[in-house]
């Protein structure tokens, strides 16, 4: 009997290789958000004339609007992450023989979870449900679908998508009016506002100032359709759900990255047009945020976009000539371990980071949290430099505890990297 020749359609395709340089950057990243910045900004606060300390604390936390610090390039770095994994996602799950429509309804599963996960944490400590989706969760789960339909379409496709994206949102921030020159206050907003040069920009850039700008404006209406303790007014850092549409630029931008990786090609080309990438978009977010709209990562202005975008590009490039071209993969082993349960090191520094911190002051008491005495002094007492226990403790303890924390929460990840136990929606 004549054995049948199965279809192409019907033949197994081959799994493709995981990323390990993305499970790393992915891993340094979620290690750096989970950190809360090891309190630098507090201690800093006690050497107000010391430019090392301003740089740490500087870094550290978010600019109040305009700028950018390496703490503001932590969710664009998801952002950009979770583009650059969906073409080895999905490539993995055809491999597995998943029909496209199965496909398909993952990513809508997906997207919808991950918007359902982000309201979970924002409502921890209140007595309803709050509905707001402005943290990475949220944005990640409301561009997701729309990433979807992009992947393996083309660079053209691709980059005519972000352009539309890019061009679009910012007409619609230039186009939304201005409050009255003459106001001194803005209703709904709860804070003074004024029409003043010296706090907001002057001609069309002011259409992108604090609470006034489109996106917070259809936060006042969209937030309160949600069921509520009192009327959505505005949010303190000025964080607007639409961000989600700009912010599947950053996605696109990573999807590019991710189909680029994947492709058959010699991996120094790769590297090539990684950080041919990175200076392009850091070129183009550093004129538009001259010429355009200013760069403000709380908004995600089309500027922000592609200067953020650039920075992602460069530690991407970092990791992948580190890793995957040298070689060198022995040292990024903590960073793996995390970034391989990225979502489960978030939901524990959401979760039980506190519960974590209380239970080692209870439990190990001045050993643990926040003594110093017992590290610091000894190796001072060899120097000859005398220092007060109780000063030394009180200035730099909430490093010893944040950082005692976060090994906690990575040994958690460890605990279940090594019985192969993953976290994944």
């Amino acid at each position: 009997m004549e054995q049948e020749t199965p279809t192409a359609a019907a033949l197994p395709r081959e799994k493709p290789a995981r990323l390990v340089s993305l499970d790393a950057y992915r891993g340094a990243i979620m290690l750096f958000m989970a950190s809360g910045g090891l309190a630098l900004p507090q201690v800093a606060k006690q050497f107000p004339d010391s430019p090392v300390w301003s740089f740490l604390a500087f870094n550290t936390e978010h600019v109040p609007w305009v700028g950018c610090s390496l703490w503001d390039l932590i969710q664009p770095s998801f952002m950009f992450m979770v583009g650059v994994a969906m073409p080895f996602s999905i490539a993995s799950r055809r491999a597995r023989g998943d029909s496209e429509k199965r496909i398909a309804a993952h990513v809508l599963y997906r997207a919808l979870v991950l918007v359902l996960l982000a309201v979970f944490l924002y409502s921890e400590r209140h007595r309803r449900t709050n509905f707001v989706f402005t943290n990475v969760l949220g944005q990640i789960g409301l561009g997701y679908a729309f990433l979807y339909p992009l992947l393996g379409r083309g660079l053209r496709v691709q980059v005519t998508a972000l352009a539309g994206i890019l061009i679009g949102y910012w007409l619609l921030f230039l186009l939304w009016p201005l409050p009255a020159a003459e106001a001194t206050s803005y209703s709904g907003v709860g804070e003074p506002y004024a029409r003043d040069w010296a706090l907001n920009y002057p001609n069309w850039f002011a259409h992108w100032d604090k609470h006034t700008n489109a996106a917070a404006a259809l936060d006042r209406w969209f937030l309160n359709l949600f069921p509520r303790d009192k009327p959505f007014e505005f949010e303190g850092g000025g964080y607007q759900t639409l961000n989600f549409v700009p912010s599947l630029g950053t996605m696109i931008l990573g999807l590019m990255a991710g189909e680029l990786l994947r492709k058959p090609i010699n991996k120094w080309r790769k590297l090539g047009w990684l950080l041919v990438s990175a200076l392009v978009c850091l070129g183009l977010g550093w004129l538009a945020g001259d010429y355009v709209c200013p760069i403000v990562k709380r908004i995600w202005t089309p500027s922000w976009v592609l200067f953020s975008a650039g920075w992602t590009f460069v530690m991407l490039a970092g990791f992948f000539f580190v890793i995957d071209i040298v070689g060198l993969r022995r040292w990024a082993f903590p960073l793996i371990v995390v970034g391989m349960n990225s979502i489960a090191m978030y939901l524990m520094a959401n979760l039980i980071a506190g519960w974590v911190a209380r239970s080692l002051q209870i439990h190990l008491g001045p050993l643990a949290l926040p003594s110093l005495t017992y590290i610091v002094r000894p190796v001072l007492g060899l120097m000859n430099v005398a220092v007060d226990p109780v000063w030394l403790n009180n200035t730099f303890g909430p490093i010893v505890q944040s950082a005692a924390v976060l090994f906690v929460l990575w040994l958690i990840c460890l605990w279940m990297y090594r019985r192969g136990v993953f976290l994944r929606i």
